[in-house]
């Protein structure tokens, strides 16, 4: 961790809001009719056995929070879309999907923030999704912790099969933690889990590796802790994320000393430790991988090797590079 230099990052909230705002670029442009993205994906469920999980990016008003490190807001909108809208994005992503030889059986409607906010997600639309999604086993949406409350359960009770709700918990770190600017604490986030555990809901958690502030030296520990409060939380999924830059903050941080990515070496290490648990399925996101490599010659092995751990829940050993000198 840096020192005088974190000064240039506001100690107050609303400061740290302007500041996000401040080093962003523009969004994209985005159609309130359309999802920004879909796809098919497999992944291994509980029971064991691979699922394909259809995978839709719906557009929707930007989320209320200013992370310090999320990107997401690229493909958001300034304004709540019309009523109707979400359910034609997910017919439309669904029917896309539909040339696919595979057939999923669950469903990911991830938004760029949080379900349940009904600036994101109109609440009138709630049974006209759940309808689109009847045909799905499992129903994984991402919503910030402080509305995880009682008005989630029509929803959930609409639904043909059961709900999981994704979290980002980040860090546990005590002072990284309140300047990601997410205003969560870890105590507000265990009272989520524990509403979510009480009423037959799943849980999904996202971890960072090495978010901002942190030394590289520190960043498996911090993660590994995380994982651990995780799983305390009665996760079922952690979720193993790298953090990158992107979106503006990230690179003014990095300019600052305040930053720098994980090496790979650092990322592994924290799956190997989530998945060696056994207390849960641990998924390393191998999004963009190859930039948090130094060594062109191990990482396509390294990222086959964590591809395989993925899908297996089984830790693999790691062969030395002859080119680098890391463990692949």
């Amino acid at each position: 961790m840096s020192g005088a230099s974190t000064l240039a990052y506001p100690d107050s909230s609303l400061a740290r809001d302007r500041w996000v705002l401040q080093h962003r670029a523009e969004r994209h442009a985005v159609d309130p009719r359309r999802p920004y993205a879909q796809l098919i994906e497999e992944e291994r469920a509980d029971t064991g056995e691979a699922v394909s999980i259809a995978t839709i990016f719906l557009t929707n008003r930007e989320c209320p929070w200013r992370c310090l490190m999320c990107d997401l807001w690229k493909n958001t909108l300034t304004d709540t879309v019309e009523p109707g809208a979400i359910p034609a994005q997910i017919d439309w992503a669904l029917n896309a999907l539909n040339a696919s030889e595979t057939r999923p059986r669950q469903v990911k409607l991830y938004n760029s923030g949080s379900f349940f906010d009904p600036k994101a997600i109109p609440p009138e639309d709630y049974p006209a999704i759940a309808e689109r999604v009847k045909s799905f086993e499992r129903v994984i949406v991402e919503c910030h912790p402080a509305l995880v409350t009682e008005r989630i359960l029509p929803f959930r009770d609409r639904l043909a099969g059961s709900l999981e709700i994704a979290m980002g918990l980040e860090t546990v770190h005590p002072y990284i933690l309140p300047r990601l600017n997410k205003r969560m604490s870890v105590e507000q986030f265990a009272r989520a889990a524990d509403f979510l555990h009480s009423h037959g809901i799943g849980l999904r958690v996202f971890v960072l590796v090495k978010p901002p502030f942190l030394a590289e030296t520190d960043a498996v520990e911090w993660a590994a802790r995380s994982t651990d409060f995780a799983f305390d939380c009665r996760a079922s999924v952690v979720s193993i994320i790298p953090t990158r830059l992107g979106n503006g903050a990230m690179e003014a941080l990095q300019a600052s000393g305040d930053f720098s990515p994980p090496t790979l070496q650092t990322f592994e290490h924290t799956v190997d430790y989530g998945i060696g648990l056994r207390r849960g399925r641990v998924f390393g996101d191998l999004w963009d991988l190859e930039k948090f490599s130094g060594c062109p010659k191990c990482f396509p092995e390294r990222r086959a090797r964590l591809l395989r751990m993925n899908r297996s829940q089984v830790v693999e050993p790691r062969a030395k590079c002859s080119s680098c000198g890391k463990q692949e």
